[in-house]
C-alpha cells in the first residue's frame, strides 16, 4: 500500500509536471544530471522518477549506449512520464519501491534520486538498497529539500493550507521539507556502506510565469490535494489564498523567489 503522502495519482502527475516541474524541479534536475554523468556511468538507475524530469536530463546527457532504468512507486507517474518521453529510446520504465528494489546486487554503476527519499517511511531502506544494487565505487547521487526557512514557497504553502483547517490540518508539506538534517544524511550513508561523501547546499531561483500558476501546482499537484478533499475542504479558495501570499514574497508576472536543496553524492566502499 502506498503511504498517503506519496499518492501521486489521478490528475496529480499532469498538474505536478505543468505547474511545478519547470519552476522547482527542472533547475535541480539539470544540476543532478551533471553530477551523475561526470564519469559517464552505465547503466543508471533512477529512483522516484516522477514525471520524468530528471530522466529526460539523464537521457539527454548520457551516450546512446548507456541504459537508464527509471522507477517510481506510483504507476500513474510512470504512465505520465512514459507518455511524455515515449519517443526516447534507451529508457526502461518500471514500477518499483525504493525501499525494496527488484534488481540483483551490483546491477548499476549509478543510482540517482531527485526529491524522492523524503517520502520513504523507512529512511534506512533506500540507502541500504542503493548500496546493494551498486557496483563497487558506484555513485549514489540525490537531492532533498532544505528546511522551510530556506524555501519560502514551501513554508507559505504549509501555513496557508493549515490556516483553512483549525483542527486536523494536512501535514503533507512537513514530509518533503522534513528530511534535511545533514548529520542524519551522513550517518545513513556511512552506516550503509558509502564513503567519499560530498554534500552541498544549493540555492537557485524559483521562477513561475504567475504566482497563481505556482499556487495551482502547490495545492493540486501533489497529494496534499487529496488530504484537503478528504477533510471536506475546497481547493480553489486555498489556491486563491496561496497565490496572494506568494505575490507578497515574490511578485507576479513573473513570480520570483529563492529555493534551497541539499545535494549529495557518495560512492560505495569496497567490502
Amino acid at each position: 500500500m502506498i503511504e498517503a503522502n506519496a499518492r501521486f495519482q489521478g490528475s496529480i502527475p499532469e498538474l505536478y509536471d505543468r505547474h511545478l516541474g519547470p519552476i522547482i524541479f527542472e533547475p535541480y534536475a539539470e544540476d543532478l544530471a551533471r553530477r551523475v554523468i561526470a564519469d559517464a556511468p552505465q547503466p543508471v538507475l533512477e529512483l522516484a522518477c516522477g514525471t520524468g524530469i530528471l530522466t529526460a536530463q539523464l537521457r539527454a546527457r548520457l551516450a546512446p549506449s548507456n541504459r537508464v532504468v527509471a522507477t517510481d512507486l506510483n504507476q500513474a507517474m510512470i504512465d505520465y512520464a512514459q507518455a511524455k518521453l515515449g519517443g526516447t529510446e534507451q529508457i526502461d520504465w518500471q514500477t518499483a519501491d525504493a525501499a525494496n528494489l527488484p534488481f540483483p546486487p551490483n546491477s548499476f554503476s549509478a543510482v540517482a534520486c531527485q526529491f524522492g527519499l523524503m517520502f520513504v517511511p523507512d529512511k534506512e531502506a533506500p540507502f541500504r538498497e542503493a548500496q546493494r544494487v551498486l557496483v563497487d565505487n558506484g555513485m549514489f547521487a540525490f537531492n532533498v529539500w532544505d528546511a522551510f526557512e530556506h524555501n519560502p514557497f514551501g513554508r507559505l504553502a504549509h501555513e496557508t493550507i493549515r490556516g483553512f483547517f483549525p483542527t486536523d490540518p494536512p501535514h503533507f508539506y512537513e514530509v518533503p521539507f522534513g528530511f534535511h538534517d545533514v548529520d542524519v544524511l551522513r550517518r545513513l550513508l556511512a552506516d550503509n556502506g558509502f564513503g567519499y561523501v560530498q554534500l552541498e547546499r544549493l540555492t537557485l531561483e524559483a521562477r513561475s510565469p504567475t504566482a497563481r500558476s505556482f499556487a495551482i501546482g502547490l495545492v493540486k499537484g501533489n497529494p496534499v490535494c487529496l488530504a484537503i478533499q478528504e477533510r471536506g475542504g475546497a481547493l480553489e479558495p486555498i489556491v486563491d489564498a496561496l497565490a496572494a501570499a506568494l505575490v507578497r514574497i515574490g511578485g507576479d508576472h513573473p513570480f520570483r523567489s529563492t529555493m534551497q536543496a541539499i545535494v549529495v553524492t557518495a560512492r560505495t566502499r569496497a567490502a
